[in-house]
């Protein structure tokens, strides 16, 4: 289970001893987002103080960091850093990637996402996108998805989960490590984990929604409209999160397994929403992931199981394309700047549908355009 859902290292050839480059002639940069408008990116700092931390239970309240993407009115001005050095060093150490990445490589990423830019919109007029990222990855890796939407106006919500990845920093300057991965050797951790989340997504959706929001934009967004998505165990908490709060409208569970070694994601009763599952063509219905198979069976609304012939676990986030650019081999057979291009059109596609109530061709039946995608179940 572990070795699953941290695949999106070992499996992309950064762990280990093969040939990398000792340093890049150019900087690696996240695909150019796809929509008419320009993106702004800020940082909250957000407390729950309903709850103690999961994983450090002495802290009596949940502490996260949140980046918000949001259409700007301006393209112009400081681009968002993608990691700091300190929070690359720390996350290429705590993942032993080859020596031979530089330790500062993800703080020099391109991004397009302006720093602050001032949020542009009508007042409820934009749906709600929360992201989680795979386990021990930084939000980061989920930039590129986040900056596409955005472009398309949709507000992303991107949560660093405290303690469960290598660096969380604060702004008092404090940088969390992973306290979680003491403990992922347990059966039963990932339940867990996913619940934690889902408390989380739910934490989040109440601080940018409610009568006083912690972003400043907060007012721009619908709260009628609301999705949630992650990658690898956060698509599976995007499940989970679907399941306990009726304020999401739709989830997407991009390549990552429900097993919780104990109750499923989905309860019994079912959950009547839409839901996506998109994955690698290996991780379908008929593969070995017997839990996310039960669950999408018990997920009784719109549904679609899609997957992507190709692709690799880390194909679905910006390291597919990172790869492609620092050449090395992932065991992708399309392209990353193809993986991610196909990504985000789905991922738009699904929530244009069921957020904005634009049907969605796309998601009918076999595309022409994109033939690497099936659809495996509905």
């Amino acid at each position: 289970m572990g070795a699953f859902l941290t695949a999106v290292v070992v499996a992309a050839g950064l762990l280990g001893t093969g040939a990398v480059p000792a340093a890049t002639a150019e900087p690696l940069a996240l695909t150019a987002p796809t929509g008419r408008h320009p993106v702004g990116a800020t940082e909250l700092h957000l407390k729950d103080t309903s709850r103690s931390d999961p994983w450090v239970p002495e802290q009596a309240f949940r502490e996260l960091m949140v980046t918000v993407w949001y259409p700007a009115k301006t393209s112009q001005g400081t681009r968002v850093q993608y990691l700091s050095p300190e929070e690359s060093r720390l996350i290429t150490e705590g993942k032993r990637l080859d020596p031979a990445v530089p330790r500062e490589i993800f703080s020099t990423v391109a991004t397009h996402a302006v720093a602050g830019a001032a949020p542009a919109g009508r007042a409820h007029s934009l749906p709600l996108i929360v992201l989680s990222p795979g386990w021990t990855q930084p939000m980061a890796t989920l930039s590129g998805l986040a900056e596409d939407l955005a472009s398309h106006g949709y507000v992303v919500a991107g949560i660093q989960h405290t303690y469960e990845t290598y660096a969380v920093t604060f702004p008092d300057g404090r940088i969390t490590g992973c306290v979680a991965c003491e403990l992922d050797d347990d059966r039963t951790f990932f339940g867990k984990l996913y619940r934690g989340r889902a408390a989380d997504v739910s934490f989040v959706i109440d601080e940018l929604t409610g009568r006083d929001p912690a972003w400043r934009g907060g007012r721009l967004i619908d709260p009628s409209r609301i999705g949630a998505a992650g990658h690898s165990a956060g698509g599976a908490s995007a499940l989970a999160a679907m399941a306990g709060d009726r304020r999401i409208d739709a989830a997407i569970d991009i390549d990552g397994t429900t097993d919780t070694g104990g109750d499923p994601v989905v309860p019994a009763t079912g959950v009547r929403r839409p839901f996506v599952v998109l994955s690698s063509a290996d991780h379908g219905p008929d593969s070995e992931d017997q839990w996310l198979a039960a669950d999408y069976g018990r997920a009784g609304g719109w549904k679609r199981w899609l997957t992507v012939a190709g692709t690799d676990h880390a194909s679905f986030t910006d390291l597919g394309v990172f790869a492609d650019q620092l050449g090395i081999d992932i065991g992708q057979t399309i392209t990353g700047e193809r993986a991610t291009e196909i990504t985000r059109r789905y991922v738009r596609a699904t929530f244009d549908q069921h957020l904005r109530h634009r049907h969605q061709p796309l998601l009918s039946g076999a595309s022409t355009r994109y033939p690497e995608v099936a659809i495996a179940a509905r």
